[in-house]
């Protein structure tokens, strides 16, 4: 089924924010399981329980790797709808899972079916689009898929009201299989058959070597890893924080939607400015205002300064901070890698996402298990990725 009429802009931009909110459906839904999942499958070990998160980004960064060059070779939609599939399989044999390494396992397929929709919807979007105007659809795109992780927590929470956290799987069946169906029906393929790229391993390691050897991309991939570990760092520990810290356990999907719908205004904020500003001054200009405001989170809670009435509302602040980053700085590191790589997109999508995803992983692993009911790892770990990225920016030429 290959529909002949192209998409509205606006609808094109409301359906790849649904592909790209596939990954944090998955992510942000699990957040107020985590308790439960601890207290059944590993009650001797309950920090191991965030592992549900950083299993499902080591799948997605595996899958990127195949998912781009696969889509260069057989077209976009046929990737997308085979990672579909995939992810529903994977889904629903979570949802049986007798045990917490029987769970991770099955994220970790999970995260390898979401590469399809995730990544091959910024190679179609990079189809159709180029440099600062592809950053400002990315903008939008990230606007709408905002309200995604806004309501996912408070969503998780319901379904473990009526079904209990395995419950939470089969709404992921749900999701992926609308977003599908969305695809099937409304959107074109964007890859004609003349421009495709054979899967050849000669060819692909020259695609590969392309693009991994290009200044540009390197640096923004790099960079890109530093924050996503920033922002996986930040998922894995927040329930425990709002939960252990705070003692906000109940109300925290409903702070957690609040700081997805102001971090959500930074796309807002980057698609008005990026194309008078520039992509490059955009993320040197946040990730300068993150370390100062990461360096004063640090310095109050390590040494314990702040009274109780104001230290809740300074980790609200920050931690929303550390989420509106992402706004100002992802769709433009994605720009900025992909705009030199048009005649690889595919390639270059799966290389650039897999090694900052997975890179994002192993930064984020260790600052999460190292919670010890304060703010002081999280904060600590998210102000020297922050330093360590803007150090890297001084490389990027523009």
């Amino acid at each position: 089924m290959q529909p002949t009429r192209p998409l509205s802009q606006g609808e094109f931009i409301a359906l790849m924010a649904v592909l790209f909110a596939t990954v944090a459906f998955t992510i942000d839904a699990m957040l107020p399981a985590l308790p439960d999942i601890a207290a059944e499958l590993t009650p001797a070990s309950p920090n191991r329980a965030q592992l549900i998160v950083t299993s499902f980004v080591v799948g997605l960064g595996l899958g990127s790797f195949v998912a781009g060059p696969l889509s260069d070779a057989l077209g976009r939609r046929p990737v997308i709808m085979g990672g579909a599939v995939l992810y529903c399989a994977a889904s629903l044999a979570a949802s049986v899972a007798g045990s917490l390494e029987a769970v991770l396992a099955a994220r970790v397929i999970q995260g390898l079916g979401a590469a399809g929709p995730r990544i091959v919807s910024v190679a179609i979007v990079r189809d159709l689009y180029a440099g600062r105007q592809m950053a400002r659809i990315m903008s939008f795109a990230m606007m709408i898929f905002t309200l995604v992780p806004a309501v996912a927590p408070l969503a998780g929470q319901g379904i473990i009201a009526l079904a209990g956290w395995r419950g939470i799987f089969w709404a992921f069946v749900g999701f992926a299989a609308i977003a599908a169906l969305w695809l099937l029906l409304r959107q074109p393929e964007t890859l004609p058959a003349t421009a495709r790229t054979p899967l050849k391993a000669r060819a692909l390691a020259a695609a590969a070597r392309t693009v991994l050897m290009h200044p540009v991309v390197q640096v923004a991939t790099l960079t890109q890893a530093l924050l996503f570990g920033t922002l996986f760092a930040a998922l894995s520990s927040i329930q425990p924080l709002f939960s252990v810290t705070f003692g906000r356990a109940d109300s925290f999907p409903l702070w957690f939607a609040g700081i997805a719908l102001a971090s959500g205004m930074a796309s807002l904020v980057n698609a008005r400015l990026v194309v008078r500003v520039g992509m490059r001054a955009m993320i040197r200009r946040t990730l300068e205002a993150q370390m100062a405001v990461s360096t004063a989170m640090l310095f109050a809670s390590s040494l314990n300064i702040m009274p109780q009435t104001i230290a809740f509302p300074v980790f609200l602040f920050w931690i929303t901070s550390v989420f509106f980053i992402a706004g100002l700085t992802f769709g433009n590191l994605n720009a900025v890698a992909m705009e030199p790589m048009g005649h690889v997109a595919g390639m270059a999508a799966s290389v650039v996402s897999s090694l900052a995803t997975v890179g994002g992983a192993l930064v984020a692993a260790p600052i999460g298990l190292a919670f010890d009911g304060t703010p002081v790892p999280l904060a600590a770990g998210v102000l020297a990725a922050v330093v360590a990225a803007r150090l890297l920016l001084v490389r990027l030429p523009g």
